[in-house]
């Protein structure tokens, strides 16, 4: 049985489906949506990795002058296929029937 998403996976899952195909990383969700580092890449873990839905890949960026290897963000097929609305309503009707 599916569970509505958490207002902070939610916050996570909006940003990241809106920068679909964009390059970011766990810090630019943060300052975008008011979370923590910490709480984005936990939810990112915890509500979308381990389901499939997002990836991690490792890059290398300039920040601030420096080449640094950071992890970006990714949807995957899986993830950009998923409506967890649909997930939501299809878990309400079982229930009804």
């Amino acid at each position: 049985m599916a569970k509505k998403l958490s207002e902070t996976s939610q916050k996570v899952w909006d940003y990241v489906k809106e920068h679909d195909g964009e390059q970011f990383i766990a810090k630019d969700i943060a300052d975008a949506t008011g979370l923590t580092v910490r709480q984005v890449n936990g939810s990112i873990t915890r509500a979308f990795q381990i389901k499939g839905l997002m990836q991690r890949v490792s890059a290398t960026m300039e920040i601030d002058g420096l080449a640094s290897t950071v992890n970006l963000i990714e949807l995957t097929d899986k993830g950009r296929a998923w409506d967890p609305d649909a997930e939501e309503e299809e878990e309400e009707t079982e229930v009804a029937e």
